[in-house]
């Protein structure tokens, strides 16, 4: 398979070493410095996308695949108030879409056991629910996409739970998201449900940028061939 990298940053790199390993050829990286490269004739020397670059640059990746009829998975986040023009630009015209705001193995099994803990906790009001994520200095959005997908996993099950909000929580149905940015911590997301007596907490720490890598790459393998949106739903029901 041949892979178009879009973003040739820590993650570009890593996602570069796994696909690598995986017999893969990386055609394609564009980074700040070569951006002019990022056209329709350097990208159809690839089999798919994977775009790791940053929130003001996504948006606008993602199309140029589109324009160039190329799979594109994506994992930059801070871009979504445009996520459902681009699913459905993505569907109107036959395109190859993925997106994830996390990778990760096993935060995907993470986000299965928060939807399950925040069903039964809907029925518990005197526990009030916080999440808590950590990332490295560098990271440009807060909170994270992963986050922020903790957070619709959770409204969606709890019915006295209607927004999310960053760093403070403004009336009673809003969740509190705090955002901290710590050395070179590659992710750490806590959910805790906390009440007088007692408090329950659930925790998913990264250890590096591997799993997420190896995630991405798999995700290009799974979306090679298929039109259409998919997400790590679809992916890990397959596997």
């Amino acid at each position: 398979m041949k892979i178009a990298l879009l973003g040739y940053g820590k993650m570009g790199k890593e996602i570069e070493k796994i696909a690598l390993e995986r017999d893969h050829q990386i055609v394609l990286k564009i980074d700040i410095d070569n951006a002019q490269d990022l056209n329709i004739e350097n990208l159809q020397k690839a089999d798919v996308a994977i775009d790791f670059s940053i929130p003001d640059s996504a948006y606008n990746n993602i199309m140029k695949c589109f324009e160039a009829s190329i799979p594109i998975v994506c994992g930059t986040t801070g871009w979504l108030d445009k996520f459902e023009e681009v699913t459905k630009y993505c569907k109107d015209h036959k395109k190859s879409f993925f997106y994830a705001s996390n990778y990760s193995i096993g935060m995907n099994i993470f986000f299965r056991v928060n939807s399950y803990l925040a069903e039964m906790m809907n029925r518990f009001s005197n526990y009030e629910v916080e999440i808590e994520e950590i990332h490295h200095i560098h990271k440009l959005d807060a909170p994270s996409g992963t986050a922020i997908s903790l957070a619709d996993g959770i409204i969606e099950k709890i019915y006295r739970k209607e927004i999310w909000e960053l760093d403070r929580q403004s009336k009673p149905e809003a969740l509190k998201i705090k955002a901290l940015r710590e050395d070179e911590v590659p992710g750490t997301h806590i959910i805790t449900y906390d009440s007088a007596v007692d408090f329950i907490e659930i925790k998913h720490s990264a250890k590096n940028r591997i799993g997420l890598a190896m995630g991405a790459v798999v995700a290009a393998e799974f979306i090679v061939g298929k039109t259409g949106y998919f997400n790590m739903d679809n992916l890990m029901n397959e596997a």
